[in-house]
């Protein structure tokens, strides 16, 4: 059964029945499937590419890079894989992985991007020695594990220039999380849902061809290397969309979906104050709240 995610499809129905249990953490850094299609469809690793996935857990990765469609003409992708990393040393790996001449899409939680000491000397050296081109904002709900905010880094690595400046000029961002909303039950997040951030992404052409959104509060704009280093701690926790308000009446959104998503975000908020705090030397455990 080529191509088929087994243990992907098996070890999310087990997240989906103990998904109540949050204490564990279990389906933390678990991508959803549709996420996984839309970083595939934008990367287009070809048949000479060796895809890698430092943190292959089930490897669905992997198989979605791979070609199963019957019209596909080219031959499937080599790959390697190795063994989970956490939070900034996971975006430190998958520097450290990438060839000359690589790409890489990296999930990553909301605190490596403004946290400060190791993950500020990360961020100047992804700046610098990679081409930073795309950071895409990913929305709360999508992840089993209960106030979850991260969000996918696409860059390259090059070789060192001769005149020694940065190889990123400008960085675009997407947020896809200002103003939606998501459940695992009532709401899931579809394929379709990245439609638009596929589209804007421009797979295969210049970072150059694309186009910021036409609206000042659209998800789409670009930030240069000046902005983004003029930054405190060189913070890529970009936001500038104004959140439609709760009690819109256009929202269309039943009252249970408002107050988890609520939850949600005030969990994320103890999980970031939980992170600052460790990074202080605080020994904090903060038990996570249940979210059904």
């Amino acid at each position: 059964m080529t191509g088929v995610d087994l243990k992907g499809d098996a070890y999310e129905r087990l997240l989906n029945k103990g998904a109540s249990d949050t204490k564990t953490g279990a389906g933390q850094y678990f991508t959803p499937r549709p996420l996984i299609d839309a970083m595939v469809d934008v990367m287009r690793p070809g048949p000479e590419d060796t895809v890698t996935d430092p943190a292959c857990g089930t490897g669905g990765f992997l198989i979605a890079a791979t070609p199963t469609s019957a019209n596909t003409t080219w031959a499937p992708c080599r790959w390697t894989s190795g063994r989970r990393t956490t939070r900034a040393a996971r975006s430190g790996a998958t520097m450290s992985l990438t060839a000359v001449g690589g790409r890489a899409a990296v999930v990553l939680p909301d605190n490596v991007l403004f946290e400060g000491g190791a993950g500020e000397k990360v961020r100047r050296k992804l700046l610098d020695e990679f081409d930073l081109h795309t950071i895409l904002r990913l929305p709360t709900g999508i992840f089993y594990a209960g106030g979850v905010k991260a969000n996918v880094l696409f860059f390259d690595k090059k070789a060192p220039r001769a005149d020694g400046k940065p190889h990123t000029s400008e960085t675009w961002v997407y947020d896809f999380r200002t103003g939606q909303h998501f459940t695992l039950k009532q709401r899931p997040l579809t394929r379709a849902h990245l439609d638009d951030f596929v589209a804007a992404y421009r797979s295969g052409e210049p970072p150059s061809s694309r186009v910021e959104s036409e609206d000042e509060n659209g998800p789409f704009k670009k930030f240069t290397y000046d902005e983004l280093l003029a930054r405190d701690k060189v913070n890529l926790d970009i936001t500038w969309m104004k959140a439609p308000a709760l009690d819109d009446a256009d929202s269309g959104l039943p009252p249970e979906v408002i107050a988890e998503e609520i939850v949600r975000d005030l969990q994320s908020a103890l999980n970031e104050f939980t992170a600052i705090a460790r990074s202080l030397g605080s020994d904090v455990d903060v038990p996570e709240a249940q979210v059904e």
